[in-house]
């Protein structure tokens, strides 16, 4: 019994882990979360009515603004309360690090999964048919990505980006924490640069996962998970093992 108690205590799956404290950092991530697509998966929409369907320079930078700034924004807003994760795999990346015991992570990445969704229906509520599409979601470019492989690969390498800069920015407290926010909105931005034209640019699995449930439109949506869970948990073990070993406790 002994050693189920410590098992339940050392993944956070107990009363002390999962508590108010934990549950309102949750709310904050999931109303971040409302915010984040409803912004950047709006982005997508608006610049496709604007521009059409192609990807040019107009619709690329508007998209990766929006979404970098959208994230500086948010990360800012919510540090203080759940650590500004908004994020299914910079919480992953926290949990494969020591950093965030196992039972609270779940708790976040449900938060943001059902935050995504809300701000996903809620922009399907105000747009009229006509422009709604697949409200912002990401798909796999085949003209530009060969293969779902290689999708993996892309988001995997944009996450990395991502996670490696919450890493050195907000985690490190060697790091110019006090602009982490603006620097992880800009490792989002320009991640969008490369990104959108190949696989939409995700980074985020509850961004993709909230158009995806909204819209019924699951073609590779595994992709948006595998790619961002190896990216980060790469990243976050990268940073944790080579540049945080004994800085710690220095």
């Amino acid at each position: 019994m002994s050693r189920l108690e410590l098992s339940a205590e050392s993944l956070g799956v107990n009363a002390d882990s999962l508590n108010e404290k934990t549950l309102l950092a949750a709310l904050a991530e999931g109303i971040a979360l409302v915010l984040f697509v409803f912004i950047g998966a709006g982005s997508v929409v608006m610049m496709t009515a604007v521009v059409g369907t192609e990807i040019n320079a107009a619709s690329l930078t508007g998209i990766a603004l929006a979404h970098g700034l959208a994230i500086g924004t948010l990360v800012a807003a919510t540090a203080a309360i759940s650590g500004g994760h908004i994020n299914p795999a910079v919480t992953f990346s926290m949990v494969v690090t020591g950093r965030m015991k196992f039972g609270p992570g779940v708790v976040y990445i449900a938060a943001q999964c059902v935050g995504a969704v809300i701000g996903a229906l809620l922009l399907q509520l105000v747009l009229v048919d006509s422009i709604e599409g697949g409200l912002g979601g990401h798909a796999i470019n085949d003209a530009a990505v060969d293969g779902t492989g290689a999708a993996v690969i892309v988001e995997a390498i944009l996450t990395f980006v991502l996670v490696f800069t919450v890493f050195a920015t907000a985690v490190d407290s060697r790091g110019p924490t006090a602009i982490a926010p603006l620097m992880i909105g800009v490792a989002i931005l320009i991640d969008h640069i490369v990104g959108v034209p190949l696989t939409g640019a995700s980074m985020n699995p509850a961004r993709s996962f909230g158009p995806a449930l909204a819209t019924g439109e699951w073609d590779d949506q595994w992709v948006y998970w595998v790619g961002p869970f190896i990216g980060g948990a790469l990243a976050a073990l990268t940073y944790a093992g080579l540049f945080l070993k004994g800085s710690e406790d220095s």
